[in-house]
């Protein structure tokens, strides 16, 4: 038996789990079943950003947007080609995901990996969103974001930094930031390592990337006449519970990773891979613990962390393993928590052959009858999963998880809409539940008084004026 051949089987089997993954997500692309309630809140931004219409709707609106603008001129772009702005953000997705994969093996070979163990980690990733995520072949901008500021860090970690490289890597970190607010880990993270190892570089970096922040401030504030900042301060309930929950969450998948990681830091704490690895997981793990207590934060938050380690498994497998067969074992042991996961969110469908041959058949079927539905009943729609509303061809009305946190919060009150409510404004009102609803219980009276119940499926429960 060859040396290389245990992890050759590791790799083998991340390889087929990945193409495999990969490939469901893509078939399912174009299917009008929301993924994620983000979906749909997304794809109206995006048609507003393409449509002149008010991409920051104001203050005492039913409607929010708490992101960045980039990301919904990008999608309402290939949306007006294809014609639908979420299956437009599902492909940009993918392609994200394959183009970080990429940006991880690239980076960890420029660390001065090898080949198999910059493979094993960019694989590793890959498996590790498709089992304890569902950001892959979704409609959100994270992963987009990720895979542009991929590409400031390939400047960053090839020796030739020329204050081009430098000021064109801050660029891509500030377009991130503008894709999406929550990545700001790896900029942050490169300005320490930079300035432990080569303080001339870090100066050009920092400074440009400054330079780069405040300009786009700058043009935000011209372009909608209000500041960014008070943009992505949005009402939000925040609670420990959800913060111990979302770190346990995690866990479960970064475990191993950081147990390597502190190996490595250990016995290679002079390498500076190995230093920007550990900076990087670092600051990664604090703004994830920073923003992970918040109502609606996902594992997206962890997902910087996750590409650190990343970059670790491979310096860890390169530098630590002194044979194939103990790569082989390391690697065995990173996929422990992969495997944990699939076995933790088994389905027996899977198994089934058409679960594969027809993806989300019933789904699909349920979904169009939904849409039809929406679509039939005359006037605006209330929608808590807007990808639906999206799809019947609706106006956007009320964006149910905001307008609930801000009621949450007592920053609004919710009598304009018990009174929209009452006077039977929305000719089909659609929640995902009525046992655990998203607004008051004052509101949810004011539905059942005043609206009866269509029907009721996996979707969502259906109502329209009495």
């Amino acid at each position: 038996m060859s040396n290389r051949l245990p992890l050759r089987i590791c790799i083998g089997a991340l390889a087929l789990f990945c193409v495999v993954g990969v490939l469901r997500s893509a078939a399912i692309a174009g299917l009008h079943v929301p993924l994620d309630p983000n979906e749909g809140w997304n794809a109206y931004h995006a048609l507003q950003a393409m449509t002149g219409g008010a991409l920051y709707p104001p203050r005492d609106s039913f409607l929010f947007n708490n992101y960045p603008p980039l990301s919904f001129y990008v999608v309402g772009a290939l949306g007006s080609l294809i014609g639908d702005n979420i299956v437009a953000a599902r492909i940009l997705s993918l392609l994200a995901t394959l183009a970080i994969a990429a940006g991880i093996y690239l980076a960890a070979r420029r660390m001065k990996s090898s080949v198999a163990p910059a493979v094993f980690a960019a694989l590793a990733f890959v498996a590790g969103l498709l089992i304890f995520t569902d950001y892959v072949g979704m409609d959100d901008p994270q992963l987009l974001g990720h895979a542009v500021a991929m590409g400031g860090l390939l400047l960053l970690v090839d020796e030739r930094r020329t204050p081009a490289r430098l000021v064109t890597a801050a660029l891509l970190m500030s377009l991130a930031f503008f894709i999406k607010h929550n990545l700001v880990a790896l900029p942050l993270a490169l300005t320490l390592w930079l300035a432990v190892s080569d303080r001339r570089s870090a100066v050009w970096f920092a400074g440009a990337g400054i330079v780069f922040g405040l300009a786009g401030l700058v043009l935000f504030r011209i372009a909608y006449h209000i500041d960014l900042f008070g943009v992505l301060n949005s009402p939000r309930t925040y609670s420990f519970a959800l913060l111990s929950n979302a770190v346990r969450n995690w866990l479960l998948w970064a475990d191993v990773s950081l147990f390597g990681l502190a190996v490595l830091l250990y016995l290679r704490r002079r390498d500076s891979g190995v230093v920007l690895c550990a900076i990087y997981a670092a600051v990664a793990i604090a703004v994830g613990i920073g923003f992970a207590g918040g109502a609606g934060v996902d594992m997206n938050i962890w997902f910087d962390a996750m590409i650190a380690l990343g970059l670790a498994t491979a310096l860890v497998l390169d530098r630590l393993a002194p044979s194939e067969a103990m790569r082989g074992l390391v690697a065995a042991a990173y996929m422990l928590p992969l495997i944990v996961g699939i076995v933790l969110n088994w389905d027996s469908a899977w198994l089934e052959r058409d679960f594969w041959l027809h993806p989300m058949r019933e789904e699909t079927a349920t979904g169009r009858s939904d849409i039809a539905f929406l679509e039939a009943q005359k006037g605006p729609a209330l929608c808590e999963t807007l990808a639906l509303c999206y799809w019947a061809g609706k106006r956007e009305e009320v964006d149910v998880f905001n307008i609930g946190q801000a009621y949450a919060t007592h920053r609004q009150s919710d009598d304009t809409l018990v009174h929209n409510i009452a006077v039977r404004r929305y000719g089909a009102v659609a929640f995902d539940s009525l046992d655990d609803f998203a607004l008051t219980q004052r509101i949810k009276q004011t539905i059942l008084k005043f609206y009866r119940i269509d029907h009721a499926n996996d979707e969502g429960v259906f109502l329209v004026p009495r």
